[in-house]
């Protein structure tokens, strides 16, 4: 399980690029649901999206999942 920041730092993350959450679901090739799901704490994304997500903005996938704060 994600920790409980995972939702909010997503969400940081993509409003600082100003990306919509349909843009993200496009790079990610997902449904734009699914990019509201995370950023909601409604479900979680795997590891591989993770891994993608951590490379796209740059940041570590302990950052992202609350286990750093850079």
């Amino acid at each position: 399980m994600l920790h409980n920041c995972f939702p909010e730092r997503l969400k940081s993350l993509r409003q600082e690029k100003n990306m919509l959450q349909q843009d993200l679901a496009a790079h990610l090739k997902v449904a734009k649901s699914t990019v509201s799901g995370w950023e909601v704490g409604r479900n979680q994304p795997d590891y591989d999206i993770l891994i993608e997500l951590s490379i796209f903005f740059g940041v570590s996938v302990d950052y992202l999942i609350g286990r750093r704060n850079y």
